[in-house]
């Protein structure tokens, strides 16, 4: 594929999730860009964002098993991975498979469960595989997880430990609409207070597997020079050195960030990257990867605004 067909495909998927979301223009070019290189995304906003509506809508725009866990404080690793359970008809184990067992799984409200069942998760994302009593079962390289979160509660809450957060390539914030797109919210979805049913909407798959494989091929053939490697380095080791963060970015999120700025410069019509595609998504794969030292909490400093000083600081290749 070239990269105009692979960004008419985007667009195709844009317009069938229209059908149902009304703008997150932005948080829709992150997800495609994950798709392309088979990243997971971890999405966090307030409750009412259409988290769990963009993800229904961006699964219902491709031809992938969808599959959906919604995270509680009793769940358990086996309740997602499934587990062997004996048949006394044919004296012998049989595996019940879990719902990870599918394409793109909604892992909803994902900080709700305890770590030891948060953990279940990181084999799958990290080598699309599934251990289970000592035998490995392939999700296939199609498997993505987009889990999201409410960052305004605490009880009842568990934080996702770093070694997972790692294996997000994105974490998305996302915040309220503008005031026009809220009202065309309202005047679209406000005669029902429940979720919006996606089947009213006629939303239809316009990518498959194979299209998908071919796509993603593509966008691995996209060359970095070696100006714009050295940018992604330098921007990477800057965390690493800055006063503020007690831990930097790792070299995996190095290669992550060299993996996207391939897809997103795609997604633009662009067969090269350039220093904005770097730019532009440094915040949404390195702001869950960073950690702050106590005393730039106390002065009411964020990740995001850490590495925004670290990007001006970065000269970046002309």
């Amino acid at each position: 594929m070239d990269v105009q067909n692979i960004r008419a495909v985007a667009e195709g998927i844009r317009g069938e999730v229209r059908k149902a979301l009304v703008g997150q223009d932005e948080v829709m070019d992150l997800m495609l860009t994950s798709l392309l290189v088979g990243g997971h995304i971890l999405l966090e906003g307030v409750p009412g964002t259409a988290k769990t509506l963009i993800t229904r809508a961006f699964a219902a725009a491709l031809s992938l098993q969808f599959g959906r866990i919604q995270f509680t404080p009793d769940l358990m690793p086996g309740d997602v991975l499934g587990t062997n359970l004996f048949n006394f008809q044919t004296n012998s184990f049989v595996l019940t498979k879990g719902p990870i067992f599918t394409q793109l799984l909604l892992a909803d409200e994902i900080n709700r469960t305890p770590p030891k069942t948060q953990a279940a998760l990181l084999q799958a994302m990290n080598e699309r595989i599934v251990t289970i009593d000592g035998k490995d079962y392939a999700l296939g390289d199609d498997f993505m997880v987009v889990a999201t979160q409410n960052p305004i509660e605490q009880q009842g809450t568990y934080p996702l430990p770093e070694a997972q957060l790692d294996r997000f390539l994105f974490k998305i914030i996302i915040d309220h609409p503008g005031r026009d797109e809220e009202r065309e919210i309202v005047r679209r979805h406000g005669h029902r207070s429940a979720m919006p049913r996606l089947q009213d909407f006629d939303i239809r798959a316009v990518a498959d597997s194979a299209l998908l494989g071919a796509a993603r091929e593509a966008v691995s053939g996209i060359r970095l020079t070696d100006p714009l490697i050295d940018y992604i380095v330098d921007v990477i080791r800057a965390t690493r050195a800055h006063s503020s963060l007690e831990v930097g970015a790792s070299t995996r999120a190095a290669n992550m960030l060299a993996s996207a700025v391939r897809a997103f410069a795609v997604l633009q019509g662009r067969d090269f990257v350039i220093p904005d595609d770097i730019k532009a998504l440094a915040l949404p794969v390195l702001r869950h990867r960073l950690t702050i030292s106590p005393s730039a909490e106390i002065e009411g400093l964020t990740t995001d605004r850490i590495l925004r000083e670290v990007l001006d600081q970065t000269p970046a290749p002309r």
